[in-house]
């Protein structure tokens, strides 16, 4: 299953884990897009962060894939 931990640029230790089967990660105009690939909603979004409060992201689920690079 996919998941992110999220670590918060500013909130030191205050790091959130997002996990879902059909979780993806995009970078949209300043926003870090969690995205639930539902079927019937294949555009949801999930969580959404301003990138400016994120200082990284990690893929730590066991299918270690490269999250997308910011732009």
């Amino acid at each position: 299953m996919p998941a992110y931990l999220v670590i918060h640029a500013e909130r030191h230790g205050d790091d959130t884990l997002i996990e879902d089967p059909a979780l993806t990660v995009e970078f949209v105009d300043g926003w870090v897009l969690f995205k639930d690939r539902d079927l019937m909603r294949p555009d949801r979004v999930a969580v959404a962060i301003p990138a400016v409060q994120v200082a990284r992201i990690e893929r730590v689920d066991d299918q270690q894939e490269p999250a997308p690079q910011k732009e």
